[in-house]
């Protein structure tokens, strides 16, 4: 089924992040924005000028787009008032000053995050519930 931005974005949200409370999925949502925004390297090309759907659907970045061995994904969700209101929020240009320009996130299952993102093109910016997210570093733009 093909969704729209706005569903898919909502379906994002709660499954990267719906156990985070708003804060934790406007966080989510704003990196996404902040990729569609990107004028250098990766998302700059994927984003081809501010697509978000490009940005959700590009293969390997989000956990709840994979299927296989995977029941959390997006077509599993059920999306609530609150992850269409954090989608609306992010798609009219919005995003949260607690993650900054950060282009990444994730969850290391740990108390502490990591001071480069695993492929040292980011660098700690914030840490938002269970999630690091990172800005970029300038060898991002070389992606």
């Amino acid at each position: 089924m093909a969704y729209s931005e706005r569903e898919l974005l909502a379906r994002l949200i709660q499954c990267e992040a719906g156990g985070e409370g708003d804060e934790g999925m406007r966080a989510v949502a704003s990196v996404i924005i902040n990729r569609s925004r990107a004028t250098v390297g990766e998302f700059a090309r994927v984003s081809d000028g501010g697509n978000v759907r490009n940005i959700i659907t590009q293969p390997g970045q989000f956990t709840c787009l994979k299927t296989q061995n995977n029941t959390q994904n997006i077509y599993n969700m059920n999306p609530e008032d609150i992850h269409y209101e954090i989608a609306d929020w992010a798609l009219a240009g919005n995003t949260t000053a607690s993650v900054g320009n950060s282009l990444f996130f994730f969850n290391p299952y740990s108390s502490t995050c990591p001071n480069y993102f695993p492929t040292n093109v980011g660098i700690i910016y914030n840490r938002v519930g269970d999630h690091c997210f990172y800005a970029p570093t300038a060898a991002y733009a070389n992606t």
